[in-house]
């Protein structure tokens, strides 16, 4: 299959829509997130929604010490900008796991959520979302300020994300917390509407209250992000589970097939799980042309919990075996990042750059919960032009993400690509000692075989007809496990 000269961002298909974006700024790691996060939060005048797959009011923005005004954790901030802006009101919104449907209701009664509400005053509003499948969780992280700004990706404000690119070993501002990688994305413009309705429209859903769009004359960009672009189109790609209520939507899962199909050098990934079979074939399919692109995959060396470790990471073995299997041209890396001394560092995000053509951030996992499961929103750029600035930024993110993992400048990467004639040549002319990539070998992969690889029930990529019988097959797979 030769590389598809196709547009990759088509409304409808592979995003919901395009929308344009006055301003566009790719963000990396939690520690400048938050601290832009804030910075954005201040500017806000009318309405904040956050949404995301869970909250701590804990968070702390900038750990080594506030220099913007207000609290500097994430709860006691909010009820000051309540106090600070009178006429601000906020929402909160994150996911329940809904295991049994028969329990939503209790679950919501017995909340703390509900007490929030009562103690809250009218302007702060929380809510937990189970309006999902049995079974599956809503993934999407986004904040939307005035529908003016809006800041979408992998992070969570929550506990434990906050690090920087240098993943310093024993950080005293990341006390008992593995290094972690994060990226994320924030707009503005009609593209950051956009992301808007998204989030108002999960707020109905959750709590059957329609939020009107704001109509704000005002900037909420955070002080002191410079762009990365301006004046570009933005893709909206979401997964939207099937309920009698919602039409399900695989924008993601089609974006990503069709990045794949659009690649002709470099398929780059950066991903928390890689547990898709779907997408481990359309890779597979790229790897067995004789000219088709290489494929470079950043992974961690091994999911945080261990039921992740049965099931994610059990899926990922088979799947690499299989990859590492068609690899007959040479044109395969896996590889897990680790810091100076050693350590691995966590890989959290969700980042697909093909080229210099497509760049996709988001909350989506390369898993089947992630295509038609959960519910998920990622961001798209595509290239139209050769040699256009999107293009150059598209190629240089993904020089600069390798660059971090390898301890050189983007320039660096660049520059070796250049001697060495491509970009997994060059990754592994850089590898060294100390901050650098391992790469993922048979013995590691062998040994994380397990029971439930590919279990539907685990991470299945639709809604299961039924829920018993998932149960079922999963409880057989384990009694034959050896």
């Amino acid at each position: 299959m030769a590389a598809s000269q196709d547009p990759v961002l088509v409304p409808g298909q592979t995003c919901r829509e395009l929308a344009h974006a006055d301003r566009f700024a790719c963000i990396v790691d939690g520690a400048d997130y938050l601290r832009y996060v804030k910075a954005a939060l201040l500017r806000a005048r009318h309405r904040i929604i956050l949404i995301g797959w869970d909250f701590d009011a804990g968070t702390t923005f900038e750990p080594g010490g506030p220099t913007m005004p207000g609290p500097n954790q994430l709860g006691a901030f909010l009820y000051w900008l309540l106090w600070k802006r009178a006429g601000l009101r906020i929402h909160v919104l994150k996911s329940n796991l809904r295991l049994l449907s028969v329990f939503d209701d209790v679950w919501y009664g017995i909340t703390p959520v509900s007490i929030l509400n009562r103690v809250s005053g009218r302007r702060i509003r929380f809510a937990v979302d189970g309006a999902h499948p049995t079974g599956a969780v809503h993934h999407q992280k986004i904040i939307s300020i005035d529908d003016a700004v809006a800041f979408c990706g992998g992070i969570d404000l929550t506990l434990g994300r906050w690090d920087t690119c240098e993943h310093r070993d024993n950080d005293p501002l990341r006390p008992n917390v593995t290094p972690r990688h994060e990226v994320a994305a924030v707009v503005d413009g009609a593209a950051a509407r956009a992301l808007g309705k998204v989030a108002r429209e999960r707020w109905e859903g959750a709590t059957g209250q329609s939020l009107r769009e704001v109509e704000a004359a005002h900037t909420a960009w955070p002080r002191g992000l410079e762009p990365d672009l301006r004046d570009i189109g933005v893709g909206i790609a979401r997964t939207i589970p099937a309920l009698p209520d919602n039409e399900e939507a695989r924008e993601v899962e089609a974006l990503d097939l069709a990045a794949i199909a659009a690649a002709r050098q470099v398929i780059y990934l950066e991903n928390q799980y890689l547990a898709s079979r779907t997408l481990a074939e359309a890779l597979i399919d790229r790897l067995r042309e004789p000219d088709g692109p290489e494929v470079v995959v950043i992974l961690p060396r091994r999911s945080e919990s261990r039921l992740e470790q049965q099931s994610m990471d059990s899926a990922r073995s088979l799947l690499i075996a299989e990859l590492w299997a068609a690899d007959e041209h040479r044109r395969l890396g896996v590889y897990w990042p680790v810091t100076e001394q050693g350590t691995p560092i966590y890989v959290h995000s969700k980042v697909i750059v093909v080229d210099d053509r497509l760049l996709r951030i988001g909350s989506s996992n390369l898993n089947n919960r992630s295509l038609g499961f959960d519910s998920e929103c990622d961001l798209a750029l595509e290239a139209t032009e050769t040699g256009s600035a999107v293009g150059k930024f598209i190629a240089g993110i993904g020089q600069r993400l390798i660059g971090e993992h390898l301890g050189v400048s983007a320039d660096d990467f660049r520059g070796a690509v250049a001697d060495h004639g491509s970009f997994l040549r060059a990754l592994e002319a850089l590898r060294g000692h100390g901050r650098t990539v391992e790469p993922m070998t048979a013995e590691l992969v062998a040994g994380e075989a397990g029971p439930l690889a590919e279990n539907e029930l685990m991470d299945p990529d639709h809604v299961p007809s039924s829920l018993t019988g998932s149960v079922r097959r999963m409880l057989n797979e384990l009694a034959g496990w050896p």
